[in-house]
Parts: structure tokens; C-alpha cells; sequence
């Protein structure tokens, strides 16, 4: 009777266990889809800048890869979108930069953006929420557009400042 009762103690124990785990790969699945509608619009770069920027093809061709980030409905579109964007990354930053630009204001924000994009693929390889770093990665790209305006604004003449005469 003690063998009988013993075997039917671990058999309830093992469908338990069994039906347990289903239930949390049912709802990882859902915790894990991609949320596009918290993405934050994209911050527009002032028409001075607008015009610098329309000679720096990585630039632009950054700006595009981040239109098709925007159109992502799902984490198969956005591994797609950030493979991209990482790629295009390295090559902005292989660039030559405009004269205006070629600053470590402006490089030190795109390499936070940087930082974030990794931060989303991780997140994807790892098979964790995407919704939050897709969003501080794109907090971090129109941080890096913001830069761009107030290089532009505040452009000022060291001549002036450092002629002591």
C-alpha cells in the first residue's frame, strides 16, 4: 500500500509540475509581443541643420532605417529593424562628419544610442520584454537629433571670446 501510495504522490506531482509550466509559457508569450504603440514620435531636426545634414548620406541613410523601426508591429519586424540599424550605425560612425558636427557632443550621443541599440537586441536574444528599451533607444535617437538643433543654435565665435585685445 505505502509502494502504491508513493507512486501515486509522484505521478500528481509530475502532471502538476507539467501543467504549471505550460501556464507561464502562455503568458511569457504574451508579455513578450512588442508594443508599437509606445514608441515615441520622432523629434525633427530644425531647417538649419536640415540643411547640413542633407549631404551626410549615413546620416540619412540612418534617418531611413529608423522610418522602418517605426512601421515594426511585431519582434520579428523589430529584429529585423535593429540588425539594420546596428549595421548602419557602424557606419555612421565610420563616416566623415560635417565640419559643424564633427564634435564630441554629438558623438557621445550617438554612441548612447548605440549603447541602446545593443540594449534592444539583447533584449530580443534573450527573449525579454522589448516594448521598454525599444523606447529609451528612441528616446535616445531624438536625443541625439535635439543635439544636432542646439549645435546649430549656439554656435559661437571663439575668435571673440578669446581675443583679449
Amino acid at each position: 500500500m505505502r509502494k502504491l501510495s508513493c507512486i501515486l504522490i509522484a505521478f500528481l506531482y509530475i502532471v502538476s509540475c507539467r501543467n504549471s509550466n505550460g501556464n507561464t509559457d502562455q503568458t511569457n508569450a504574451e508579455e513578450l509581443a512588442f508594443n508599437y504603440q509606445k514608441m515615441p514620435k520622432k523629434l525633427v531636426i530644425n531647417p538649419e541643420a536640415t540643411l547640413i545634414v542633407e549631404d551626410w548620406e549615413a546620416f540619412k541613410n540612418l534617418s531611413s532605417s529608423f522610418e522602418v523601426l517605426y512601421k515594426a508591429r511585431n519582434n520579428e519586424d523589430l529584429i529585423l529593424a535593429i540588425d539594420d540599424l546596428i549595421e548602419k550605425e557602424k557606419l555612421l560612425a565610420k563616416s566623415t562628419y560635417p565640419k559643424l558636427f564633427d564634435d564630441f557632443q554629438v558623438k557621445s550621443r550617438q554612441r548612447v544610442l548605440k549603447t541602446y541599440l545593443l540594449k534592444v537586441k539583447a533584449s530580443i536574444l534573450n527573449n525579454q520584454d522589448t516594448t521598454d528599451p525599444t523606447v529609451e533607444m528612441l528616446e535616445a535617437y531624438n536625443t541625439f537629433r535635439n543635439q544636432l538643433n542646439v549645435v546649430v543654435n549656439s554656435q559661437l565665435d571663439t575668435k571673440l571670446i578669446l581675443d583679449e585685445n
